[in-house]
């Protein structure tokens, strides 16, 4: 390796071209790879989470080991700096999400993901040389891709997330992934309330406004996703967030 890739796979925060702080993953004493196979994650949704996103915690508690090998397969073969923009949203929405279920049941029996000492801020899962955590995978790579759907496609274990879907996102369809993903949340009446005067949405649009105004207005956004006229005048007012666990009964 020159002197030149060796400073390459030695660091691993930069800067940004606009001075931003981005998380880039090393490549060294780990397996990059351009393209990773999500199956198993995907067989393990489909046993134990149903089509409106209850999570069956304590079935995936009897698989702990296949979502174990499943984290280390994603972790032991990081994804390349490389890698196509699809094939990075589908690793690391995937990793969030796998992450998220396995702290929910390191836990278990938890009422809250909340109820948990630092859920987004302890750093214990590796990628590439560096251990990261939720918030860092969240923060410093699915935000910075500028993708704001991705905030309908991570779960963070609660009522008031976006569904954890039963499938689990690839490449291939990571687009009709995400857009089916923003039109379920968007228009489900438990997570917004949306008519011509007045719209009571999630938290999530105003803890992430930035993200879905760089390019329009917030009433510009939700206008793409709902068959109401919304309006300069429409009042916005956020709903309250429900953080119990989002567990099967």
């Amino acid at each position: 390796m020159s002197f030149i890739s060796s400073l390459l796979f030695s660091c691993l925060f930069v800067l940004s071209c606009n001075g931003d702080k981005k998380l880039e993953w090393v490549t060294s004493n780990t397996s990059a790879v351009s393209q990773i196979n999500h199956n198993d994650w995907d067989a393990l949704l489909k046993k134990h989470v149903d089509n409106s996103g209850n999570v069956n915690y304590k079935g995936f508690k009897i698989d702990v080991l296949l979502l174990e090998d499943y984290i280390k397969k994603l972790t032991t073969n990081s994804i390349a700096n490389e890698a196509s923009k699809s094939e990075k949203l589908a690793y690391f929405i995937n990793l969030y999400n796998a992450a998220t279920v396995k702290l929910i049941i390191d836990n278990y029996p938890v009422k809250s993901i909340k109820d948990i000492n630092k859920p987004w801020d302890n750093a214990w899962i590796t990628v590439g040389n560096k251990k990261l955590s939720l918030g860092d995978i969240e923060h410093k790579i699915l935000r910075k891709m500028n993708e704001p759907r991705i905030h309908f496609a991570i779960n963070c274990a609660s009522y008031s997330c976006p569904n954890l879907k039963n499938a689990a996102y690839t490449a291939e369809n990571i687009e009709t992934q995400l857009e089916q993903a923003t039109i379920d949340f968007i228009t489900d009446s438990k997570r917004n309330i949306i008519s011509a005067k007045k719209v009571e949405l999630s938290k999530i649009f105003k803890w992430f406004k930035k993200d879905f105004t760089q390019n329009k207005t917030l009433i510009a956004y939700i206008n793409t996703y709902t068959s109401e006229e919304l309006t300069s005048k429409t009042k916005i007012d956020y709903l309250d967030y429900n953080w119990s666990l989002n567990e099967k009964q």
